[in-house]
């Protein structure tokens, strides 16, 4: 029997979900085995996933979970060294390089577990079976307008919490802006789920925004029109085949490009796309200032759709669904290429 094993997120302004209470409803009927952890941080309240039918534990006991359960969660597990033996399924940050990754591979490897990475689970096409990409786009692009409308006036972008709602959010930036000259801006990957997001933020506040994907891209740089727009996002995965979109080189040069939202963001990663920083930003701290004459803001939260929680997650888990009731042929479809791609990163 497949037991899935939703377990608590234990980092800090993390409250989105990839399960919802009529997702147990429909794993149960398939013949699964659900357990949900407690989590006073959670979107959803606990008390749906009960009435649904799954079992109930406590934060964290994922860790004494029976080692056939399979361990399904979001963001990165604690870095406490511990071997893994489980198997797990999340973004694992593990694949392109970044420090943080190889540890955690060392710690399944040491267990005998497995990673199911979510940003690898895809279709025979190559493309994602489930995305938090129109969400992190579109709230990236929200942060980013406020960063430039503060530095417009002399101020650096203020801490950021959770909105309720979608139109919450719109509202804001609106407000933000009022009074301000409509800014240039420049997506990259504009086709994609993240570049979508972010258009449709531009949008929602009067910007129409120039939209390049792998076409105007495709010569390898270097790119002074973004130097010429005021704003810059860039929602393109970095990889070895990524440009250089902001060189270092760009913090000199004349320019008027004044915030950057590295949506994709990836600054640890070998290919960071955006070397004029290498840490993401925070809730707390939205930006890097990382020029001050004139003035250039990154800003690169990597948990962008956790600020819109409620309608990522139910968009989240709506993609997963299918997939998860497939759990019980993990070594075919989906399952199985995620499976290879694990291997071939731990061999």
């Amino acid at each position: 029997m497949v037991h899935l094993w939703v377990r608590a997120e234990e980092r800090e302004n993390e409250r989105r979900v990839g399960l919802v209470p009529e997702g147990v409803e429909a794993l149960l009927e398939r013949g699964f085995r659900v357990t949900v952890e407690e989590s006073p941080d959670r979107i959803l309240p606990l008390e749906p996933y009960r009435a649904a039918g799954a079992e109930i534990a406590p934060r964290g006991s994922w860790r004494e979970a029976p080692v056939e359960a399979l361990i399904y969660g979001l963001k990165e597990l604690p870095e406490d060294g511990t071997a893994l033996p489980h198997r797990h399924i999340m973004f694992g940050h593990a694949y392109k390089g970044q420090r943080a990754g190889q540890e955690l591979l060392r710690r399944f490897k040491v267990g005998g577990g497995a990673l199911y990475d979510l940003e690898y689970l895809t279709e025979e096409s190559g493309r994602r079976v489930a995305a938090f990409g129109y969400w992190a786009g579109f709230v990236g692009a929200a942060v980013t307008l406020k960063a430039w409308a503060a530095a417009q006036n002399g101020k650096i972008c203020p801490e950021v919490r959770e909105w309720e709602e979608q139109s919450d959010l719109v509202e804001e930036i609106r407000d933000d802006l009022q009074g301000l000259s409509t800014p240039s801006a420049l997506i990259v990957g504009a086709l994609g789920r993240v570049g979508t997001g972010a258009g449709d933020m531009c949008e929602e506040v009067g910007i129409n925004p120039t939209r390049w994907d792998m076409a105007e891209t495709a010569s390898g740089g270097p790119f002074p029109e973004i130097l010429a727009h005021e704003l810059f996002f860039n929602c393109v995965l970095a990889g070895p085949q990524t440009p250089v979109f902001v060189p270092k080189e760009a913090l000199g040069a004349e320019r008027a490009l004044a915030a950057v939202g590295d949506i994709a963001c990836d600054p640890t990663s070998d290919f960071n796309p955006i070397p004029v920083y290498d840490a993401a930003t925070t809730w707390d701290e939205p930006v890097h200032r990382v020029a001050d004459d004139p003035v250039l803001d990154v800003m690169a939260i990597d948990n962008l759709p956790s600020l819109l929680p409620k309608e990522s997650s139910e968009d989240f888990a709506a993609q997963m669904l299918p997939h998860l009731l497939r759990l019980d042929e993990i070594d075919k479809g989906v399952w199985g290429r995620g499976a290879t791609v694990f291997k071939e990163h731990t061999a």
